[in-house]
């Protein structure tokens, strides 16, 4: 989560949004990136996204069965979706949905533990891990003064 936190923090400095995340197999850092939807004009460049894509092309296949994500931020449904027909066994998240949306982030109100159950999705939900943190994020994005929020 700590690393998830880290590439967070260096999309913010160069101009992007809180949102990082980390993909680990087997206590190995797979892929790490940062919310690219300002800088590539791609409403779909999530910080989930991206790394799903990096870890399936660092691994060679669609299926990341085994690797757990560490996402800043609750995943929003679009990426809930995607973890989910990648086969990731798990997601730990720091801040909720609701603090994206506080912040001003168009957020859908639909948390992961929802969507699990309302689609009958096997990936395990562990929300809250250093949300201090990753408020503390928010904060910093908040505070510059060419902030930007979709």
């Amino acid at each position: 989560m700590r690393r998830a936190l880290r590439k967070a923090a260096a999309g913010v400095r160069g101009g992007g949004s809180p949102f990082g995340a980390c993909i680990v197999r087997g206590g190995r850092v797979v892929a790490c990136e940062h919310n690219r939807v300002l800088q590539g004009t791609d409403s779909t460049a999530h910080a989930e996204i991206a790394a799903i894509r990096a870890a399936c092309k660092a691994l060679g296949t669609i299926e990341l069965s085994g690797c757990t994500i560490y996402s800043t931020t609750e995943p929003c449904p679009m990426c809930f979706s995607a973890i989910h027909w990648a086969k990731l066994d798990r997601i730990v998240y720091g801040a909720r949905i609701a603090d994206a949306q506080r912040h001003g982030f168009s957020e859908l109100t639909l948390s992961n533990r929802q969507m699990k159950k309302l689609g009958g999705s096997t990936v395990r939900v562990c929300g809250g891990v250093l949300r201090a943190e990753a408020l503390r994020l928010f904060a910093r994005w908040a505070a510059q003064p060419d902030r930007r929020t979709y």
